[in-house]
């Protein structure tokens, strides 16, 4: 069950893949962009209906730590179910103490690093001007150590922007200093926001795997 912790397109990023489309409000201003006390009744409706509900994931079309009550309603989901809580993040802001201790009930993590290098970040990510990909890292590094719940790492790859060797050889080393349950490497297969974000073929996700070690799974479906 995904629930949208701000308005659509707001994001810290603007990412070159995304289906949603470009970022229309890229910003890393935190607020409480939609409330607590709109989603919590819409959760408890949804709860009453008995669905099959695997996890309750904090997602949508933004980045939802840019909620500033996203600690709020985890707690409230916490109290509501014993469903488990899933946050879906892109993990630029993690490397703010407060927000790594907001996400701390959670029980799964799904934060995203399509890039180690300052370069390739700002072609794939197309990043808010105030970030660097060394300090998301560490974010990220740091939140691996101090979180109890499950971590995995979300990797897209994009044909001729970061699948470099040298990219993917850098990722390995930056992803053995972050502790994690599993790395889940995917590739466009969704119409993306710019056409020239190409997928890569499974052979070369294969390779990929193989680079990032036994952790890693490749989670893109290639039906069509």
């Amino acid at each position: 069950l995904g629930i949208d912790t701000v308005p659509y397109k707001t994001c810290s990023l603007d990412c070159i893949y995304c289906q949603l489309g470009k970022t229309t409000n890229k910003v890393i201003e935190r607020k409480e962009y939609i409330s607590c006390e709109d989603i919590l009744p819409e959760i408890e409706e949804i709860l009453k209906q008995k669905k099959k509900i695997d996890y309750i994931t904090l997602s949508g079309s933004g980045e939802p730590t840019l909620n500033s009550k996203i600690k709020t309603m985890i707690n409230s989901i916490k109290k509501l179910t014993s469903i488990p809580v899933a946050v879906l993040t892109n993990g630029t802001l993690l490397f703010q103490p407060e927000i790594r201790e907001e996400l701390m009930e959670a029980d799964l993590v799904i934060p995203s690093l399509d890039a180690v290098s300052d370069e390739v970040f700002k072609k794939v990510n197309r990043p808010h001007h105030s970030l660097r990909i060394d300090k998301i890292i560490d974010g990220l590094s740091a939140f691996s150590q101090e979180f109890k719940g499950k971590i995995w790492l979300e990797i897209m790859i994009v044909k001729g922007i970061n699948n470099s060797p040298q990219e993917i050889k850098r990722m390995a080393e930056v992803i053995e200093k972050i502790k994690l349950d599993k790395i889940q490497l995917n590739t466009v297969i969704r119409p993306p926001t710019e056409e020239f974000a190409q997928p890569v073929n499974l052979e070369n996700l294969k390779k990929i795997k193989r680079t990032l070690g036994e952790k890693c799974e490749i989670i893109a479906g290639f039906k069509r």
